[in-house]
């Protein structure tokens, strides 16, 4: 099993071992990696903070100064760890036993605004794009997606659970067969806490050791109940009934 997972804007400080581009998964996009970094630092340490802000997302000095780093001597955290936000609240991962957490760390692909795609235990700074921002005039979901499709496409080859938004369909979208999610309340679909339920739903397989989505579809989850399973093309798409 693999799952896909969206980032957060939102990280921890802090970390441990220093950075090092080497160390993170998928090696064949490191020359994106060092010229958008680059890129990155090169706003990051100016004085251009109408420019930095926009880059962030941010408004308020006092918000930016935490970013306001050159991130190739950063320490780093896990990637998994690093990022927080509802979804990663909800999977709360620290206080998953070992095996669970191996399980996220093994088959979780996050797709990042600055490192394109990385694993759950790749270690990472404490960086900020906001999503959908450009990096002079790079796009950075369009540079990454000219590698990515073959890239994944090699590696993807398990059963695919794609959790992410849909926004990260402009860095890749699956060619093999794959299965999403929605969640309806009251028969409308929710959007800000289908993330919550995302990280409810990441939580579960990774307690349970689920390795197939027949396995998937046979695992109960507290709060959701499958209403119907929706087919078309190579995508599968399990919709949720949210209880109570």
């Amino acid at each position: 099993m693999k799952i896909l997972l969206a980032p957060s804007e939102t990280k921890r400080s802090g970390g441990e071992k220093p950075f090092d581009i080497n160390t993170l998964s998928f090696e064949q996009l490191n020359p994106i990696r060092e010229e958008l970094i680059s890129i990155y630092t090169e706003i990051v340490t100016s004085e251009d903070i109408p420019k930095i802000k926009k880059l962030f997302g941010l408004k308020k000095d006092s918000d930016i100064k935490p970013f306001l780093i050159d991130i190739k001597k950063d320490v780093t955290l896990k990637a998994i760890e690093r990022y927080t936000g509802v979804a990663f609240d909800y999977l709360d991962y620290t206080t998953l036993e070992t095996k669970a957490q191996e399980y996220i760390d093994n088959n979780v692909i996050l797709f990042s605004n600055l490192f394109g795609v990385i694993k759950a235990n790749d270690y990472i700074p404490n960086y900020r794009v906001k999503q959908g921002e450009m990096l002079q005039d790079i796009k950075i979901d369009q540079i990454y997606k000219k590698e990515l499709s073959s890239i994944l496409d090699e590696y993807l080859d398990e059963d695919i659970i794609d959790l992410r938004a849909i926004y990260y369909n402009k860095f890749y979208k699956p060619s093999k067969r794959y299965t999403t999610l929605k969640f309806l309340k009251d028969d409308k679909v929710v959007s800000h806490w289908a993330k919550a339920y995302r990280g409810k739903v990441l939580r579960a397989l990774a307690t349970n050791d689920i390795k197939t989505i027949d396995e998937f579809l046979k695992l109960p989850i507290d709060g959701l109940s499958i209403k119907e399973l929706q087919e078309s093309k190579n995508k599968i798409e399990i919709i949720y009934n949210i209880e109570g």
